[in-house]
């Protein structure tokens, strides 16, 4: 497994705990698919728990990051973009 693969894995099981989706395994979220509306389902509460569940494991706040919005939520593959991004600077 490489390491971008680790890091979306890690990502999939930190969206299943963090908002409690009890009948979700991470093999069944596919990267590259929307997170939010037609693809996982999400919604703005979900968005609020996910975030804040991000800044915790990776310790950074949205807000002060300009690098992180609206797009950055919208699939894992751009959540691991981001995060790759973020640790790289670290």
């Amino acid at each position: 497994m490489t390491a971008r693969e680790t890091l979306e894995l890690e990502l999939k099981e930190l969206i299943i705990s963090a908002l409690a989706l009890e009948d979700v395994r991470a093999e069944q979220i596919d990267s590259k698919a929307p997170l939010f509306g037609e693809g996982l389902g999400l919604d703005s509460i979900d968005a609020l728990e996910l975030v804040m569940a991000l800044q915790r494991k990776y310790g950074f706040k949205a807000t002060e990051t300009a690098e992180f919005n609206r797009q950055t939520l919208a699939s894992v593959d751009n959540l691991a973009t981001f995060v790759e991004a973020r640790l790289a600077r670290a």
